[in-house]
């Protein structure tokens, strides 16, 4: 008799991971706990309900990130994307859907497949031990119960809290000629470590004019029932820290002590503001210390108010919201796994991923991987040149600080491996500045569909 697969939280996911299961030949118990019980943002008890915005973001498959991860998802047979692309509503290089008509045609969808088994109500607490293989796909709106069961299993001191997350900047758009890399004193052993951090310096009126701008700039605010929910201590926005004085940040996160200007030793910077590698790769930085509840059109004027990022491109603007999600490069395996107790695999926002199509792309993964495990052939990750594995890795170890500092994160060029770019183009013109950038995504993209394509089609070894 072959055991089922049990899914918990039927929402992108989630969803995702019961149809590559169930296409798969297995069967599938997935277990949605709406409408026996409801969250505060829900408003039905469809599966794959979006919450938020209806746009899965840009679909431009040869240059934007996201979009190269629609087409692999396209490739792998994802439910998501076959009813994103059935429902589909006008967004002009976006996909954007209807959300309700979404929901239904893959609730629908799911429920007439005979390897689907769907069962509503709530898992109390931690998976019952008899179920052999689990996926536990809750996201960020887990219920008290299931949280507290795994937070007392991992020993982490939180799963739910308003996380305020910092801007995320790509290395080459900081104007280098301005900033310069070094660590606070010169501390560390090896030349690398004493120039760990860009930094960005401002004198008396920069920091002034900046305050002030942080000050009077729109921010974001919370819902009703968001309002209970305790910041992380030890991510506090830069705004509420602004708010305990104007010399708060100097001393804080913007403390110029230890740094000398590369470019003119002799000026003291009032004020610095430094970036920290964020990614294996060394083309992410961090803004340090500059967790923000600021509006994203507010954030991206501010910010190049900074010396050195005048004309920065950001991977990832701060954000705040409730969240829940596990500290998954200590928790979590190659193959999504929980460390301590290998028939649970974790997928979608819980592991640590940003946005509807990151989330469903994890479940997808998680799905694939049970499904092969099941079988008893396992299979590897995509490789990290894939949109796949890019995520997979920043999840489960790409992000470098790890353990202390690690936040979710939509997929985007910065998590890939590099690539050697065209200097030239075809017609034999020298390719510069958004040529060159341009041209180094698209070589991306294809060399990441060529991966995946040979990951899901693998061919056979010649005999030796």
């Amino acid at each position: 008799m072959t055991h089922p697969i049990h899914i918990i939280g039927g929402g992108m996911a989630g969803s995702e991971a019961a149809w590559q299961i169930a296409e798969s030949g297995l069967p599938v118990v997935l277990h949605e706990m709406r409408p026996v019980r409801g969250t505060e943002a829900h408003q039905t008890d469809g599966l794959a309900e979006l919450v938020c915005s209806n746009s899965f973001r840009s679909d431009d498959a040869e240059t934007n990130a996201v979009g190269l991860l629609h087409e692999e998802m396209r490739r792998c047979n994802s439910i998501i994307m076959a009813m994103g692309d059935k429902h589909q509503v006008p967004a002009g290089g976006a996909l954007a859907v209807d959300r309700v008509a979404f929901s239904d045609a893959v609730t629908a969808t799911l429920n007439a497949h005979p390897n689907i088994t769907i069962e509503r109500g709530e898992i109390v607490g931690l998976p019952p031990s008899d179920w052999q293989s689990v996926i536990i796909a809750t996201g960020p709106l887990t219920s008290p119960a299931l949280s507290k069961a795994v937070l007392e299993m991992t020993g982490e001191d939180s799963l739910a809290f308003f996380d305020a997350i910092a801007p995320i900047v790509y290395r080459d758009s900081v104007n280098m000629d301005v900033a310069w890399m070094q660590s606070r004193y010169d501390k560390g052993d090896t030349e690398a470590d004493k120039a760990a951090y860009i930094n960005c310096p401002m004198n008396r009126d920069q920091y002034e004019a900046f305050l002030d701008a942080l000050i009077a700039a729109p921010k974001t605010e919370f819902k009703d029932w968001e309002k209970d929910t305790p910041y992380f201590e030890a991510c506090l926005p830069i705004e509420v820290m602004c708010e305990r004085g104007r010399e708060t940040l100097r001393h804080g996160p913007m403390k110029p002590r230890g740094l000398t200007n590369a470019h003119d030793p002799s000026v003291k910077p009032w004020a610095v503001v430094q970036l920290r590698q964020d990614n294996a790769l060394g083309s992410l930085f961090n803004m340090v210390g500059f967790q923000t509840k600021l509006k994203y059109g507010a954030q991206t004027e501010i910010f190049r108010m900074i010396p050195g990022l005048e004309n920065a491109e950001f991977a990832r603007l701060g954000g705040i919201h409730r969240n829940t999600f596990l500290n998954s490069p200590r928790l979590l395996d190659a193959q999504l796994r929980l460390k301590q107790n290998p028939a649970w695999r974790f997928a979608g926002q819980v592991t640590g991923v940003e946005g509807y199509v990151e989330s469903a792309a994890m479940g997808l993964m998680a799905g694939r991987f049970a499904a092969a495990e099941a079988r008893g052939h396992p299979i590897d990750p995509p490789p990290p040149t894939t949109a796949f594995g890019a995520l997979i890795a920043h999840v489960t170890g790409g992000h470098l600080s790890g353990k202390a500092t690690f936040q979710p994160m939509n997929v985007n060029f910065g998590l890939f491996p590099d690539i050697d770019t065209p200097l030239q183009s075809p017609e034999g013109k020298r390719l510069r500045g958004k040529e060159k950038s341009v041209a180094r995504k698209r070589a991306m993209s294809a060399r990441a569909l060529t991966h995946i394509d040979e990951w899901l089609n693998p061919q056979p070894r010649a005999a030796e």
